[in-house]
């Protein structure tokens, strides 16, 4: 698994990639706020913001590509759940609070993925401790970037060994179970792995609490 799938343009040269990584911070915190206390179909807002955010994407020379395969991956349950405020009212209604919904989750989203390729995570996390964020979240983030690739790359192996043992093309409902039966192990590997990991730092002097980052 690659190194860089969560913040692969985090170490351009640009001019975003220069500012201090609190000022960013403190920005895509303005924009969410402002993004969730728009009122509910006022689209002006929503398009200036989406102008906005679009523009700093593009400055940053992050491709579209990649950031429309990134909203790709998002615009499922994000629709998923717009959905329920027509179906709630039985498609009378509730369009309008729907598109709203795509556009708050679409605009916050997008500007998340902005931060995230304009400064390395380790970066990110140092300015978050430094503008005063509790440790313990700051640590849990850590550890969630840096042993999702153990994860992953767990995953891969099983796949691999999966389709080795695997001679004709399943059915979709074969599928579907062999896939819950892959989750359900990977869970149980993950679980036994983290207590091999944890065992280990133990050893070599962990002590509950991150070191400073710089």
């Amino acid at each position: 698994m690659r190194a860089d799938f969560l913040d692969r343009y985090a170490r351009g040269n640009t001019v975003f990639h220069r500012l201090n990584p609190r000022t960013k911070l403190l920005l895509v915190l303005l924009i969410v706020i402002g993004v969730l206390l728009t009122p509910v179909g006022a689209w002006p807002v929503f398009g200036c913001l989406a102008c906005g955010v679009y523009a700093a994407l593009v400055i940053a020379e992050i491709p579209t590509k990649y950031i429309l395969q990134r909203i790709g991956l998002l615009l499922p349950p994000v629709l998923g759940l717009a959905l329920s405020a027509p179906i709630s009212r039985g498609f009378q209604g509730g369009w309008e609070l729907a598109a709203t919904i795509t556009c708050r989750s679409l605009l916050t989203f997008s500007a998340g993925l902005w931060l995230v390729n304009t400064t390395p995570f380790e970066t990110l996390l140092g300015a978050m401790a430094r503008l005063g964020l509790p440790n313990r979240f700051v640590e849990l983030l850590a550890f969630m970037y840096r042993y999702t690739f153990v994860v992953f790359d767990e995953l891969a192996r099983m796949r691999t060994g999966q389709r080795s043992r695997t001679f004709s093309k399943p059915g979709l409902f074969a599928l579907w179970i062999s896939n819950a039966s892959l989750l359900g192990m990977l869970l149980i590997r993950s679980l036994n792995r983290a207590e091999r990991i944890h065992g280990a730092m133990c050893s070599r002097g962990w002590t509950g609490r991150m070191p400073e980052q710089s």
